[in-house]
């Protein structure tokens, strides 16, 4: 399985308008077909440059298995088409890259989860509980890194 975006390589800097400089929105993603056996999928983006230790961005799950897209702004806040858990920022929604100015480069690590479940047990409050509730459900993964950095 791989995880791709239209809108940035793998290491390249993610565009301005999906992060907190810009419009904020998700970028779109997409990834090939799944480990046999997928059911459904969760998504997590984390931020492991952030100064206070990492920083979750986004927490997606209950993806279904025939998923292989997320389009653009599929992360906003209120979003009916997807199941989202509290992101660091304290919403359920995408949490735009914005790291303090000066800051190196950071890495935003968008991982895709292929799980044997088509729900996740219980019902994850924050990001963490979507990694948490993962656990002893993973099939498979894939990961795209976007780097962003402000002035």
């Amino acid at each position: 399985m791989k995880l791709t975006s239209t809108s940035f390589a793998d290491g390249q800097t993610i565009p301005t308008e999906f992060t907190c400089d810009g419009a904020g929105g998700s970028p779109p993603l997409q990834w090939s077909e799944p480990p046999a056996g997928t059911q459904s999928f969760a998504l997590v983006v984390e931020d492991p440059d952030a100064p206070h230790g990492t920083f979750r961005h986004w927490g997606a799950y209950d993806l279904p298995a025939s998923a292989r897209q997320l389009d653009a702004g599929a992360g906003q806040e209120g979003a009916k088409a997807l199941r989202q858990a509290k992101n660091d920022f304290g919403k359920a929604a995408y949490g735009p890259p914005c790291p303090p100015t000066g800051d190196k480069p950071h890495h935003y690590h968008f991982r895709l989860i292929a799980l044997d479940v088509a729900r996740l047990p219980g019902s994850p409050s924050k990001v963490e509980d979507v990694l948490d509730e993962s656990e002893g459900h993973v099939l498979g993964s894939a990961e795209l890194v976007a780097l962003y950095s402000r002035g």
